[in-house]
């Protein structure tokens, strides 16, 4: 055979397990077959990226605005309303810097995804041995729950302002729960289905928060000023940590690289890998500039209405609503509403997103080959099951729950290593992604934006342990765990750097080449 493509073959990390049927993203009748101007499959072009295609764009556009679900949740909602509050316009230009930090991760988790044909949960699996895997999945889980109990609670939150207080926060989670019975009537009717009720979503949210800001009239050269000039004091260290923790999500890691396999792509030929990669790119960027205009009418909504206020420091999701209508009035339509509006929008999406990522974490590690309504089942009591214990013992005062939002946001900054640095390793090496790892450059920028996060998050946990831990016992017990913690993330970043994948002792890998 001649071709220069047979130089560079294109690296499929599958390994040889004819016993066991492997469990997959999407099954191949799901997937969505992108026709378009171009669609020569003559062997001489096997590397050229066809010309660009509007058709194509739009065929390709949705993974993206599902994963930007993630930066839309309850959570960071609240990340944005408190420091608008205590911070005003100074936070902007973090929170603008914060969204590309989480554009550059995602596009690696799609790149991933993409170029492997699998997701991070699958080859998580395969790369590291049963023990490490075994930490991860449970890490990843754990997250996930701790994501979904924020947003299922703000869910909650936003049903008890909508029935002007008379639905209490336990049956809002009951509501908010059954939200996996429309996620299932969705998948029946196929992927674009769901994209367009997800769109329909963050289309919601954008006119709420649009509406709010229209109703507010935050100061226009305040926030360009607050956008383009870096600012940051010791008053508002906290805030500044808090918008870049609450944008990078574990969770959301694993879901984008398995989203992006509703495509088909044929990943014999390195032009058409290379296409879906653009598109996705495209897509998702536009989708991280939408979600960055949301959070920027939120947090400067609550910085024109509370910042240098005595309510400042109070604000959480809980108050919110009430603060707002107190402050802008009611309207021709009473923002308080509105408030609710957008963020039952953001809460329900969010949740059905979890359970989204849930099946895959679930099914990736696990090596699941359930049914979908039983993976969704299963994912979702996961979660509902917590939440529901929580949202009875903390419907007590608004005080109780701002404390459990701070655990929680503990939570998901332990975590975010676990996601980070197998996507960064994997996505580094040839062996897994052949022609299409990253270069020296991008991998040195990827791994510094990683342990940038990791650092600010590494600081949140500090000064919450050290103000929250009391007590030689209490204080024992955390020195272990951190010590557990500590060895597990140096581990995974010597895996990194060695790359020794535990199966490669007894299962070679399959290298795919594209024969034409």
């Amino acid at each position: 055979m001649s071709g220069s493509h047979q130089e560079q073959p294109l690296l499929e990390n599958s390994f040889i397990e004819e016993d066991e049927p492997q469990e997959t993203a999407y099954d191949s009748s799901e997937k969505i077959v992108v026709v378009g101007v171009d669609e020569s499959d003559d062997e001489e072009n096997w590397g050229r990226v066809p010309r660009f295609s509007w058709k194509k764009l739009w065929l390709f556009t949705g993974p993206g605005f599902l994963m930007s679900i993630a930066f839309l949740d309850p959570g960071n909602l609240e990340g944005d309303l408190q420091a608008g509050a205590i911070a005003g316009y100074s936070l902007l230009w973090l929170l603008m810097w914060a969204t590309a930090m989480g554009l550059l991760i995602q596009l690696l988790s799609a790149r991933l995804g993409v170029a492997t044909g699998k997701h991070l949960a699958e080859l998580c699996r395969e790369e590291y041995p049963p023990w490490a895997r075994i930490v991860l999945w449970i890490m990843a889980e754990l997250a996930l729950i701790g994501s979904d109990i924020q947003e299922v609670i703000g869910s909650a939150i936003a049903i008890r302002i909508l029935s002007h207080g008379v639905v209490p926060l336990w049956a809002g989670v009951v509501i908010t729960a059954l939200d996996c019975f429309i996620f299932l009537f969705l998948e029946n009717y196929g992927v674009r289905t769901l994209e367009a009720f997800f769109a329909i979503l963050i289309g919601v949210m954008a006119i709420s928060f649009a509406w709010m800001f229209g109703e507010a009239k935050p100061s226009g050269k305040e926030l360009l000023l607050g956008v383009l000039i870096p600012k940051l004091s010791s008053k508002t260290i906290q805030q500044a940590v808090g918008v870049v923790g609450c944008l990078i999500m574990p969770h959301n890691v694993f879901l984008h690289s398995a989203l992006v396999q509703s495509r088909q792509v044929d990943r014999s030929k390195k032009g058409r890998v290379q296409e879906a990669l653009n598109y996705y790119s495209i897509e998702s960027t536009l989708a991280l500039v939408v979600s960055f205009i949301i959070n920027i009418f939120v947090t400067t909504v609550f910085a024109k209405g509370f910042y240098g206020s005595e309510l400042a420091n109070s604000i959480g999701l809980v108050n919110a609503g009430q603060y707002l209508e107190e402050t802008y009035g009611g309207g021709l339509f009473p923002i308080l509403y509105i408030w609710g509006i957008g963020l039952l929008a953001a809460g329900q999406s969010s949740t059905i997103t979890g359970t989204y990522a849930g099946q895959f974490i679930m099914g990736g590690f696990l090596n699941l080959r359930l049914k979908k309504w039983m993976r969704a089942l299963i994912t979702r009591s996961c979660a509902i099951i917590p939440t529901m214990i929580v949202a009875l013992l903390f419907d007590t005062s608004e005080e109780s729950l701002d404390v459990l939002n701070e655990w929680l946001n503990v939570l998901q900054s332990v975590q975010i290593p676990f996601a980070l640095i197998p996507l960064l390793c994997l996505v580094s090496k040839e062996q897994i992604m052949g022609t299409f790892r990253i270069g020296a450059v991008l991998k040195t920028t990827s791994w510094l934006v990683a342990a940038l996060v990791i650092v600010i998050n590494g600081y949140l946990l500090t000064e919450f342990f050290s103000s929250e831990v009391n007590g030689p016992m209490i204080g024992t017990v955390v020195g272990v765990i951190t010590a557990a913690y500590v060895a597990f993330v140096v581990y995974l970043i010597w895996q990194a750097i060695t790359y020794l994948p535990w199966q490669s002792v007894t299962q070679p890998k399959t290298i795919a080449h594209s024969e034409g």
